[in-house]
């Protein structure tokens, strides 16, 4: 396709992704109650509407980001960019990351193009782990949730115990050096890069976004499908009075207990904070809550499911062992303050 044309054609569905994304929740609705026909409020019926939903939604995220992360790598050596968020202190470059992810609204699935990108950068391992956590745990969306329905202590509070674990997580897999624990597709497209010296036009340069979208969308999209497969599930059969009662519980081992049922859930941070207010309405402590919140948004079994296509087993193990453990230290520190 001639150049020009194909920059019309890429314009048009820039311009027309925001009305579909704007209005997936309508769209799902009436294919489940209208075209299928489904009863509403059904469990059947609920994680069917949340799987029609979920995929197209993730999917234009995806296709939005990994493009535009493709032109932006364009402009950038691995150099460049690990000297931007790595550097000689890694602490710094595990703060920058996790700063960055506050202001990037994406769920974790969303955030996995862009862990991709970091990687391929040559951004230290660490570095990008502490914005694959901090990215769907502690964005905007949930901030200005959590200030609207608890107040902005609370939101401060989260926003602080998100920015520890990514920052904590990201530090400790960096101190460990699991590079090699990184599938090695990853580090052949790294390989692959454009030089910095290379003079690339702006048509090469949406030739760089097109094929970054072809090429990892070919590689996750399984993994995906998948992953918001088994969300639904999760979301439609499990009852929320039976999650309510256990973490009401003063029990030691409510916020372990809070973590593995949070894990198999999937949600994005607008998806489950109503939730959290109606589990403390319930009973449910503050640290329970967080600690459940936490486990939904930055430790779901669909991200675990989706990762597995970039990481090694044993570094996915590692990666759910430390975020684990610094969420118990949040859910039993505030659950002793308050």
């Amino acid at each position: 396709m001639e150049p020009r044309k194909k920059i019309w054609l890429i314009g048009i569905l820039l311009i027309l992704w925001y009305p579909i994304y704007l209005n997936l929740d309508t769209l799902s609705s009436f294919i489940v109650y209208n075209i299928i026909g489904l009863t509403p409020g059904d469990h059947l019926t609920e994680s069917i509407r949340f799987f029609v939903y979920e995929v197209p939604k993730v999917f234009l995220l995806l296709a939005l980001i990994v493009f535009f992360m493709g032109i932006v790598r364009s402009y950038f050596s691995p150099e460049k960019t690990r000297a931007l968020l790595g550097g000689k202190n890694h602490i710094f470059g595990n703060i920058s990351a996790a700063s960055l992810g506050i202001v990037t609204p994406f769920c974790s699935c969303s955030a996995i193009p862009l862990f991709l990108g970091f990687v391929e950068s040559g951004v230290p391992l660490g570095v990008t782990f502490s914005f694959l956590i901090a990215a769907p745990m502690i964005n905007e969306i949930a901030l200005i949730l959590l200030l609207e329905m608890f107040g902005w202590q609370t939101a401060l509070i989260y926003m602080f115990a998100g920015l520890f674990i990514a920052i904590f997580a990201g530090w400790v897999i960096g101190k460990l050096k699991l590079e090699h624990w990184v599938e090695d597709w990853v580090y052949q497209m790294q390989a692959t890069n454009t030089e910095f010296n290379e003079k690339l036009t702006f048509f090469d340069r949406i030739d760089r976004g097109v094929e970054a979208l072809r090429d990892i969308i070919a590689k996750v999209w399984l993994y995906i499908v998948v992953g918001i497969a088994v969300g639904a599930g999760a979301h439609g059969y499990i009852p929320e009075n039976f999650m309510a009662s256990i973490m009401g519980s003063d029990k030691w081992y409510s916020v372990p207990l809070s973590i593995l049922i949070g894990v198999p859930l999937y949600s994005n941070a607008a998806g489950i904070i109503p939730v959290v207010k109606v589990l403390l309405e319930k009973g449910a402590s503050l640290g329970t809550a967080l600690a459940f919140m936490m486990s939904v948004i930055g430790l779901s079994l669909p991200e675990t499911i989706i990762l597995k296509k970039v990481l090694k087993l044993p570094l996915i193990i590692t990666f759910i062992g430390i975020v684990s453990l610094g969420i118990m230290l949040v859910g039993f520190v505030f659950n002793l303050i308050y």
